[in-house]
């Protein structure tokens, strides 16, 4: 292993290792900190549930990867969060990050989770979802991680307790020399962390290669763009082309949509309108959660003798308001991944093997539920989502959307993809 990666959630690791893997890194994805030895691969992403959890724990668990990742070899670590910068004003990226640093005794690192193909840019510190302010997108109803500052220096700036700086883009279009220039500039000023502007794929590359000395950088998937290339410049990896293959699991296919961003919910609608679907009651889940299960269960079972189905908690943020409301934010939330889980699992006891899943929060549940413990990554399905294939056996094929990505078609070409 060459590059350690701590993901912190599902689907952003699953992001991330596609990224790598198309950019020639021979890529595993771990579900936790791996209890065996370490997966023959060029870069390994530890996969956690930490984006949402209190910041004390979050930071335990970010240790943890971190010092196994080291002890197996890892020569970078790359801390992936969401290209939408997803936290609160406790955390947990300003406390993570500052463990990490101190952890390998480093005193600067960069803050980047701009990704242009899929429309997250970065301009003099501003957050843009395509044509939007990240303040002004979908993202600032969001039911955990609300963001309605576009301002990441400020937004960063809340969540530790050291200076955070900015590399303009009029600095970052000048190449990977001007960068690390700008890099030791700030460290010098006595910075720790810095945002980094990106608009486009070439000022990931450049930001790459100027960051091929930093023992931390943190960032969304896109900031992995030019990693690879450091490694083969210093001939510690050979020259690959993008993922293989990845074998066909027959059988019946699920949906199962625990997201509410507005890219799921158009995803929701799309194939709920030629698809056979359903919504999870969540009061009624609440009132008996085996009961609703075992009828969620068995509605899905005789769909699924004539095709795809889909399950699905995703709805509307007024919706989500009341139910959080009635039942209690945090419990509403862990009630449907608990349920979600269980569904998945009772699915597989029924012999199906394609799963694709929407939401990180749910796509954790969902391969705690499978005891899926590593995953192959194969081709892409839409940008940031891979199609992947698990380790051990039964073997389970699996997409795992990020709530935002994917057209409004997804979920049918995802199912063709694992099929």
């Amino acid at each position: 292993m060459i590059l350690g990666c701590i993901a912190d959630d599902f689907t952003g690791a699953t992001d991330l290792a596609n990224t790598l893997t198309r950019r020639g890194m021979h890529t595993v994805q771990t579900i936790g900190i791996p209890k065996a030895a370490a997966p023959e691969a060029d870069a390994i992403v530890v996969a956690l549930k930490s984006r949402t959890i209190p910041a004390a724990e979050a930071v335990q668990q970010s240790l943890d990867a971190c010092r196994w990742l080291k002890a197996n070899g890892a020569k970078q670590i790359f801390f992936k969060y969401c290209s939408t910068f997803d936290s609160t004003d406790q955390g947990n990226i300003g406390p993570v990050a500052d463990a990490l640093l101190d952890e390998l005794q480093s005193p600067f690192t960069i803050a980047c989770p701009a990704f242009p193909e899929n429309g997250r840019t970065i301009y003099l510190g501003h957050l843009f979802v395509g044509n939007e302010l990240l303040s002004d997108s979908s993202m600032r109803n969001h039911p955990l991680t609300p963001m309605k500052d576009s301002n990441l220096v400020r937004v960063l700036g809340k969540q530790t307790p050291h200076k955070v700086g900015l590399v303009p883009w009029k600095i970052v279009k000048q190449g990977a020399p001007a960068i690390a220039e700008a890099f030791a500039a700030l460290e010098a000023e006595g910075i720790r962390h810095a945002i980094v502007d990106a608009v486009e794929d070439k000022d990931l590359e450049n930001i790459g290669a100027a960051s091929s000395a930093l023992a931390l950088i943190t960032g969304g998937s896109g900031m992995a763009i030019g990693l690879p290339a450091n490694f083969r410049v210093a001939r510690l990896i050979p020259k690959r082309e993008g993922a293989s293959a990845v074998p066909k699991i027959g059988g019946p296919g699920i949906v199962l949509s625990g997201s509410c961003s507005a890219a799921t919910l158009g995803q929701v609608a799309a194939f709920a309108a030629k698809h056979p679907a359903h919504a999870i009651d969540p009061v009624a889940l609440a009132a008996a959660p085996e009961k609703a299960v075992a009828e969620l269960l068995g509605w899905a079972r005789e769909k699924l003798k004539k095709g795809p189905a889909l399950i699905y908690a995703s709805a509307p943020p007024e919706r989500v308001a009341a139910i959080q409301a009635q039942l209690g934010r945090e419990q509403a939330g862990t009630m449907i991944e608990h349920a979600l889980g269980a569904i998945a699992s009772g699915l597989a006891d029924q012999g199906v093997r394609r799963f694709v899943v929407a939401g990180g929060e749910t796509s954790g549940a969902v391969v705690s539920a499978l005891k899926v413990e590593a995953l192959e990554i194969g081709p892409q399905i839409a940008p940031g989502v891979p199609a992947c294939l698990s380790y051990g056996s039964p073997r389970y094929a699996l997409a795992l959307k990020s709530g935002n990505f994917g057209g409004p078609q997804f979920f049918t070409e995802a199912l063709k993809a694992l099929a």
